[in-house]
């Protein structure tokens, strides 16, 4: 499985921690928060639970870990399956995202869901009830979910540390600056909240090419 290329953000932080601590002097105020700021965008994928995954690729499979993300344990897999929409428009090779889970997630962009016929909601993950289902084509056989396909809301993952240094809790809402050719703010983004988590925004293909999101391109969240 290969590792994730390490974030540009990631590799400032700790260059500007080594540069102040050569210099014999506290970090500012600004560049002091405990963690970088990552903030990647989420191209569309699905979450799938295990016996799901068998349906699709026979009785035993277990997900094949292709590319470590970016979290700590999650990882892209080399299985993809093919989403059929509304109106029998077809995205081949959609991504699975590991490891299985509780329940089968299908996140598209407003493109996708545009295209394929879907009138997605925009749902925190996990939060699937109400939401449209979908075909899913694997190379064993058909899974029919009866719910799960969402545009997933723009949200941070944090570790506690850096909960307390931005002032909120888990499920509170913040918005993020986003700086560069195109700058925008973005209101509603969900703070998640877990000792496990890395501090990491994700935003969908649609909102990262609305600001020209690249990786140099400074980013800050704000209360």
């Amino acid at each position: 499985m290969t590792k994730p290329n390490i974030p540009r953000a990631v590799v400032e932080h700790l260059v500007r921690e080594q540069v102040y601590q050569s210099m014999g002097i506290p970090l500012p105020t600004a560049a002091s928060a405990p963690n970088p700021l990552v903030v990647n965008v989420s191209a569309r994928h699905c979450h799938l639970s295990q016996a799901t995954v068998e349906k699709l690729f026979g009785k035993g499979h277990t997900l094949t870990p292709m590319k470590s993300l970016y979290m700590d344990g999650q990882y892209a897999a080399k299985e993809t399956v093919t989403l059929v929409g509304p109106r029998s428009r077809v995205i081949s090779n959609l991504r699975i995202l590991g490891p299985s889970r509780d329940f089968d997630q299908v996140e598209l962009a407003f493109t996708d869901a545009i295209s394929l016929g879907f009138d997605i909601p925009v749902k925190a993950s996990g939060d699937i009830q109400g939401t449209p289902g979908a075909m899913l084509m694997g190379p064993n056989g058909f899974h029919e979910m009866p719910n799960g396909v969402i545009r997933a809301m723009p949200h941070v993952h944090m570790h506690p540390d850096d909960a307390a240094y931005y002032g909120v809790k888990h499920m509170d809402m913040m918005k993020m600056k986003v700086h560069g050719v195109c700058p925008v703010t973005f209101d509603g983004i969900l703070v998640r909240v877990d000792k496990s988590f890395k501090l990491e925004v994700h935003i969908d293909t649609d909102e990262g090419n609305a600001c020209g999101l690249k990786s140099d391109t400074f980013c800050e969240l704000i209360k």
